[in-house]
């Protein structure tokens, strides 16, 4: 326990600490006052979704009992023919443990959400690696206030190893296809942001995107009220991005960095343990690269990226960002 206490106070620091210009806040999208809405209550309705047979009121959808004592239960599983035979923790989840289904937030077909990972085509060994660096406080949030992180790192230290080994195997077992649009834009709606993902502020107009990746639902009420898992985003980024990232990526940008391809694999698909970062959630890969070069991540493939990061600024991290999200996946 001391352990944790002294490297969560190290990381707490370090964000502190870190230079504000540099900061990507709009990856993290921290939920400010401005940003409360009255909470959604479940009326008894039944809900639907093109193609899918199931009907499922909004407590069953967002995985919870309703009631005054509300707890976790087994969310909706709208296209159970979109994957395998889910294992019991990412299917239910443990409430007496207090481990929320991973298909929840990362979906059934393992897609996940701009606000946490996408898991499908993984390797196993990759996300194994990863549990069990939250389990041992190796991999946190250089964002405090980033609830999720903290609650992905409980799950992990309740998770036995069976557990954490079958939700591997199971995402793994699914192939990647992107499903981000990136959009190169001068402007971008204005936002707000609902536990950590952008929602548009419906008649609040545009602004400039000065510096940012705004990524949004395509269409907000299949992705927020249902959790639809068929249902993209679409990421707006500034002009000229998307061929400064490929620079960086491709070529390391004059000795600055190093080629990506060069540990990724040629296709940046992964290679073993190495994650597949080609057609991923921009956002996820900015608080990635990121939290790796403020220390806030310390396991034993995050030293390597280490000296990648070194020289790489805010807007380098967005370029990169961008390009790797426009990526087509190879099948």
């Amino acid at each position: 326990m001391k352990r944790t206490a002294v490297i969560m106070l190290a990381v707490f620091a370090s964000a502190a600490g870190a230079d504000a210009a540099s900061r990507p806040d709009w990856a993290y999208a921290v939920p400010g006052p401005a940003d409360a809405e009255p909470p959604f209550h479940d009326d008894g309705r039944t809900y639907s979704l093109p193609g899918s047979e199931g009907h499922f009121t909004y407590n069953k959808i967002q995985g919870q009992s309703g009631g005054e004592k509300s707890v976790r239960v087994a969310p909706a599983d709208w296209y159970p023919g979109d994957h395998p035979a889910m294992p019991k923790i990412v299917a239910e989840g443990d409430n007496a443990r207090g481990i929320t289904a991973c298909s929840l937030c990362h979906y059934p077909n393992g897609k996940g959400r701009p606000q946490n990972a996408g898991l499908a085509g993984l390797s196993a060994e990759y996300i194994v690696h990863q549990l069990h660096d939250m389990r041992d406080d190796l991999r946190m949030s250089s964002e405090p206030r980033k609830v999720n992180a903290q609650q992905m790192a409980g799950f992990a230290k309740a998770m036995t190893e069976p557990e954490i080994e079958a939700a591997a195997n199971y995402f793994s077992a699914m192939a990647w296809s992107p499903w981000i649009k990136v959009v190169e834009s001068p402007t971008v709606p204005k936002v707000r942001s609902s536990d950590g993902m952008w929602l548009k502020r419906e008649g609040a107009g545009s602004e400039p995107i000065a510096g940012r990746i705004i990524e949004t639902p395509l269409d907000a009420t299949h992705t927020e009220t249902l959790r639809d898992p068929h249902s993209g985003f679409i990421a707006l980024v500034p002009p000229g991005a998307v061929a400064r990232g490929r620079k960086i990526v491709a070529t390391g940008d004059g000795g600055r960095t190093i080629a990506c391809a060069i540990c990724h694999g040629e296709n940046l698909m992964g290679v073993g343990s190495i994650p597949g970062i080609a057609g991923r959630e921009p956002n996820y890969i900015a608080r990635q690269l990121y939290d790796i070069q403020q220390g806030a991540r310390h396991g034993v493939m995050t030293q390597l990226m280490k000296p990648v990061m070194a020289k790489l600024d805010a807007s380098d991290i967005l370029a990169i960002s961008a390009y790797l999200a426009s990526l087509p996946v190879p099948h």
